[in-house]
């Protein structure tokens, strides 16, 4: 009998400078037993090429040959149980693709979090070409430099297309509106890159400060102004890795007006000042496995 823990364990680890990371992953064979769900604040997707596994995230659900997890920011989700298990994963800054200009991309986790299956069975003769998309998101952080954005954007772009062609018939699919968590983070997602308030936020869903604080924090794990200072973080990091803007330019594009603020905010989340982390990731090798770097290697169907 499995006993499950109802708090999600948090786990901010997206923190490298792409916007999206990548790798094939082998999961040992694991038998249910009691685990905690996790929550991250980066999107993951996981295709699942061998082998099957068992998720709970809203639900439970299996996942075999040719499905594919959707996992959206602040979602609590576990493994269950899982044997053979083969799947390329993918992690990516919701935040980041807004502030590209890219935030159409976003319409799977949407669909998950308005109540839709998180798990979606694509058609086989679709298998190798997107396995061909992740095997090249996965390379591109194997060498010294970093990706180019562009390139980054455009094979998530091709992944999250296949993915929403079956989306709109995936199973389980409901027409229950947002909740209020949820109402919540996609407001965060899309506002955190400038000045915003926890009054802000709550007052444009409709409830008061400690309602909506205690709400995110019950679903997530984390409150509002964690999520906030999340979301920012992801994107500069983004911008230290892929610009050569100065400091109070990144600070400024990620919602803080004081350059010693935001220093301060970066290095208590990185251990180091954004022109360290900045010199680090551009001359460090990467020749490690993108997913692995992020410390992401259980993430995509967290445990």
């Amino acid at each position: 009998m499995t006993t499950r823990d109802p708090r999600p364990i948090r786990r901010d680890s997206l923190t490298v400078g792409a916007t999206v990371a990548a790798a094939l992953q082998r999961a040992d064979d694991l038998d249910a037993r009691v685990r905690a769900p996790v929550v991250h604040s980066h999107a993951a997707i996981g295709f699942c090429t061998e082998g099957r596994a068992r998720v709970a995230l809203r639900g439970e659900w299996e996942v075999t040959r040719g499905d594919v997890l959707v996992v959206p920011p602040g979602e609590p989700h576990q493994t269950l149980a899982r044997s053979q298990f083969v799947f390329w994963g993918a992690a990516f800054c919701v935040p980041c693709l807004v502030a590209m200009g890219a935030g159409a991309l976003l319409a799977p986790l949407e669909r998950v979090r308005e109540g839709a299956s998180p798990v979606v069975s694509l058609d086989p003769s679709r298998w190798a070409y997107v396995e061909g998309l992740f095997r090249e998101l996965a390379t591109l952080r194997e060498g010294a430099a970093a990706a180019p954005e562009v390139l980054e954007r455009s094979l998530l772009t091709l992944v999250l297309s296949e993915v929403e062609k079956v989306s709109r018939g995936a199973r389980g699919e409901a027409t229950q509106g947002a909740s209020l968590a949820v109402e919540t983070l996609r407001f965060i997602e899309r506002n955190c890159l400038r000045r915003l308030s926890l009054d802000e936020v709550a007052a444009a869903v409709g409830r008061s400060p400690s309602h909506v604080t205690s709400a995110l924090t019950r679903a997530t794990g984390q409150g509002v102004n964690a999520w906030i200072v999340q979301g920012r973080m992801a994107e500069a990091r983004r911008r230290l890795s892929h610009t050569d803007a100065k400091l109070d330019a990144v600070a400024a594009e990620v919602g803080y007006a004081d350059v010693t603020h935001f220093i301060r905010m970066f290095r208590r989340h990185h251990g180091v000042t954004p022109a360290v982390w900045r010199q680090r990731e551009r001359g460090a090798s990467t020749t490690r496995g993108a997913l692995s770097a992020a410390g992401l290697d259980d993430d995509v169907v967290g445990e």
